[in-house]
């Protein structure tokens, strides 16, 4: 099974070369307003992309996906994981755009008890995590070194220990790591300038 990953087009999707694959995944901020015309662009993009397969699960940026009316003008074919998970070929997905801090971003979350009750729902049988923002400390420092990561969700991770944590929303630290059995991948496409930067992950599962 063939994995090809992404995150923060910021609707620069045009552009981007996409592999062949069985599943097509956006770790978040597909747009960089959140409107309407920028998030239908995406989706019809993204939904006629041949992947058997397509997740998507919305980041920061993304404020069109906050609204439970809006959600029913995603096209069927788009599995959009918001605190929910799914299943494919016996391999458990789970994903959760939220990310910490007190900034007026879309899904955003106090640090401490209100962000970790959505944690508290990722499975313990979790194959292949999707996160928007990555776990503190691993991959998350911006350009002058301060880590942006979460707390709260490192925590977790270290609980469940899934084979693959997927993220993407700090651009500068765009790479993998792998740490107590999971392999950790930040899949920023653009640099801090917005910049085209990285491929998308290729990934045999």
């Amino acid at each position: 099974m063939r994995l090809i990953c992404l995150a923060d087009t910021h609707n620069l999707h045009h552009e981007i070369p996409i592999p062949e694959g069985d599943i097509l995944i956006h770790a978040g901020d597909c747009t960089d307003g959140g409107t309407w015309n920028e998030t239908r662009d995406f989706l019809n993009w993204f939904s006629s992309q041949p992947h058997k397969y397509k997740i998507l699960v919305p980041g920061n940026h993304d404020f069109f996906f906050q609204k439970k009316e809006n959600l029913e003008k995603i096209p069927k074919n788009i599995h959009l994981l918001i605190d929910r998970g799914m299943e494919i070929e016996g391999k458990s997905f789970w994903g959760s755009p939220m990310i910490p801090g007190k900034a007026g971003w879309a899904f955003n979350r106090e640090r401490g008890a209100e962000i970790r009750t959505h944690w508290d729902l990722i499975p313990k049988n979790t194959d292949i995590l999707i996160t928007h923002t990555p776990p503190y400390g691993i991959l998350d420092e911006i350009g002058s070194g301060i880590k942006l990561g979460c707390k709260e969700l490192a925590e977790k991770v270290k609980k469940v220990q899934p084979k693959l944590h997927l993220f993407g929303h700090i651009h500068h630290s765009a790479g993998q790591t792998s740490y107590l059995g999971t392999k950790f991948y930040n899949l920023s496409l653009l640099d801090e300038r917005f910049r085209i930067m990285h491929d998308p992950l290729n990934l045999v599962l």
